[in-house]
């Protein structure tokens, strides 16, 4: 049973390697997207579309007529595709099962599941990873975005420096139909001349300053540079709606969890560490980090972290602002 995933499914579409039935699912749609809108525009050709592409809508279809077009054959083709998008909203998806025993191999079956997945206890989830194309897409984490970005600006020629890659995972976050429309934004705003994006170029086209933003406020802290720190909060609160204290303290909590986890890396090298923590980006901020707090202090400022979103959402009763919530935690976490 072969476990598939975006990377394998795109590079066997790119060498002409095709599978009679996709079942594509997950809460990231960007993936299933993709993958649907490339079969769709490559596997055929314009002429062979004409015949050959059918494109049903899961609340307006059934499982036996979206079957019954997959049994046909193609029409002056070597292929046919079928394509079923929102793939949710269909009933009895089980009868699906006789199907997957015996597909018609001149037909691309593709379902397009958007926002949520197949039942994996359905006996039609086990047909499928046995004589289909199963790909589950998770939402990605933040720590995966800079290398979602890498990848995304490698694939179309460009390159970018550290910091115009986490003020664009910063600005944007996880939502990656909308990355990536920012980076093909900022790919038009290139014309040509260049491959490389550039902090200027993202504070200008995205809007995030390349100063003030919540990257820099955590490498500040990293560093303990104390008037760094300050200066981005003083920031943030002359623009508390760019820049709101719970997005900023769900950065801290996430990168001070790792470095918590870190002190238990059997290897204190950037390669030891990168894999105990399973990521591949960022790995020398945590060993920085690890020079600068000593673990009890790490596990103090978590604390101090819970704390101040609590009191930013006045479950402690005190009222008070987000900026002098933000300057007390820094001088906690500082000092």
């Amino acid at each position: 049973m072969a476990k598939y995933t975006y990377e394998s499914i795109m590079s066997q579409l790119k060498t002409g390697v095709y599978h009679p039935v996709y079942y594509l699912m997950g809460d990231e749609s960007y993936f299933t997207d993709q993958i649907v809108d490339y079969i769709s525009d490559n596997v055929l050709t314009e002429i062979e579309k004409e015949f050959n592409l059918t494109v049903f809508y899961g609340l307006e279809t059934n499982i036996e007529t979206v079957i019954s077009a997959a049994r046909r054959y193609p029409m002056m083709a070597e292929k046919q595709v079928v394509i079923v998008k929102e793939a949710q909203m269909m009933k009895n998806i089980d009868a699906l099962i006789n199907y997957l025993r015996m597909p018609q191999p001149s037909t691309i079956l593709v379902f397009a599941h958007k926002n949520g997945s197949l039942d994996k206890r359905k006996k039609v989830a086990s047909e499928l990873e046995c004589n289909g194309v199963l790909l589950e897409s998770k939402k990605m984490r933040e720590d995966q975005l800079p290398l979602f970005i890498t990848g995304y600006l490698r694939n179309k020629g460009l390159d970018a420096d550290k910091k115009a890659i986490r003020m664009l995972a910063e600005s944007v976050g996880v939502d990656l139909c909308r990355m990536a429309g920012e980076i093909d934004k900022l790919e038009i705003a290139l014309a040509g001349q260049s491959n490389e994006i550039t902090p200027d170029m993202v504070e200008e086209h995205i809007g995030i300053s390349k100063e003030y933003n919540n990257f820099e406020l955590q490498n500040a802290i990293i560093n303990k540079d104390v008037y760094k720190a300050n200066k981005i909060i003083n920031y943030f609160a002359q623009n508390p709606k760019k820049n709101p204290i719970q997005m900023t303290l769900a950065l801290l909590f996430s990168f001070f969890s790792n470095l918590m986890m870190a002190y238990y890396a059997p290897e204190k090298s950037e390669r030891g560490v990168g894999e105990f923590l399973g990521v591949r980006w960022g790995v020398s901020d945590y060993l920085k980090a690890m020079q600068n707090y000593r673990a009890m202090h790490v596990l103090e400022i978590l604390h101090l972290i819970r704390m101040a979103d609590a009191q930013s959402k006045g479950a402690e009763g005190v009222v008070t602002t987000d900026s002098e919530i933000m300057r007390e935690l820094l001088y906690k976490i500082m000092h």
